[in-house]
């Protein structure tokens, strides 16, 4: 099963060789054929041109440009309308995401024949490196908020860092987030639409470079926005947008692999 990886990249001239470099030598490691596909989101500064040494440097690694509309959910969804895998994960450029806990991902994918995989940084065996402190406070009101009007029990939904089959991209969409709330919407709509998926830890470590691209004050509205719309269909909707064909009859678990990493630095 071949792993496309979609990185949205905006300003992550400093970020994101040493991201990509990490990938590929994962991935390296255990041999699985993947694809890099890079989301220049129309960038002001020289990630272009470091993005066309790192498409050089590697045969995996390509990227496309999106020259508007911009914004975070934008260029994701750029990178999902032109991914060529059969599964695909969405993961950031700055290299807070684990390159072991996406082959992590991968495993758990094709050993449950999972719909989805997601992480979840809360969870026993996940860790947080760096994380600030009143983002934290914000993201665990925040997924409070989410498991309680959605009624599940995923405490990490606002994690952008998930792994998806083909199918379930095609049966999610059309996705409706130009921003951060795609990394709510994405989820949501999987569980609610009936796509069976497994819940593992993972790390999350802060960035090296730069700054985040995330603005909590502009953020409140669209997520709130997202969440409603996913409550409505959720219990208003009757089913019409649910996977039609059940093809795993637990639709989730939780399950704690976070020896995979050390298997795989040995």
């Amino acid at each position: 099963m071949k792993l496309s990886i979609v990185i949205p990249a905006y300003n992550e001239e400093e970020s994101i060789t040493e991201t990509i470099d990490s990938l590929e030598k994962a991935l390296e490691i255990v041999k699985i054929d993947h694809e890099v596909l890079i989301v220049n989101d129309n960038s002001k500064d020289n990630t272009e041109e470091v993005l066309i040494k790192l498409s050089k440097k590697y045969d995996a690694v390509k990227y496309v440009t999106n020259l508007g509309p911009n914004g975070f959910g934008y260029a994701i969804r750029y990178g999902l309308e032109r991914f060529e895998g059969d599964c695909v994960a969405v993961m950031m450029a700055d290299l807070s995401d684990s390159p072991y806990d996406l082959i992590k991902y991968y495993t758990t994918m094709l050993e449950g024949n999972y719909d989805c995989v997601f992480g979840s940084r809360w969870m026993q065996g996940g860790k947080v490196i760096d994380y600030p402190f009143v983002k934290k406070i914000v993201n665990r009101i925040a997924n409070r908020v989410i498991r309680m009007v959605i009624g599940i029990k995923y405490n990490d939904t606002t994690n952008a860092f998930k792994l998806y089959k083909k199918e379930a991209i095609e049966g999610m969409k059309p996705f409706l987030s130009p921003h951060f709330n795609l990394t709510v919407e994405l989820p949501l709509k999987a569980i609610i639409r009936g796509y069976s998926y497994a819940v593992v830890p993972n790390s999350w470590t802060n960035r090296k470079y730069g700054v985040s691209k995330l603005q909590l004050k502009e953020m409140g509205s669209r997520y709130f926005f997202i969440l409603m719309y996913c409550f409505i269909e959720k219990y208003f909707s009757k089913g019409d947008f649910k996977k039609k064909i059940v093809t795993n009859s637990e639709p989730k678990i939780e399950k704690d692999t976070s020896n995979v990493d050390d298997l795989l630095l040995q």
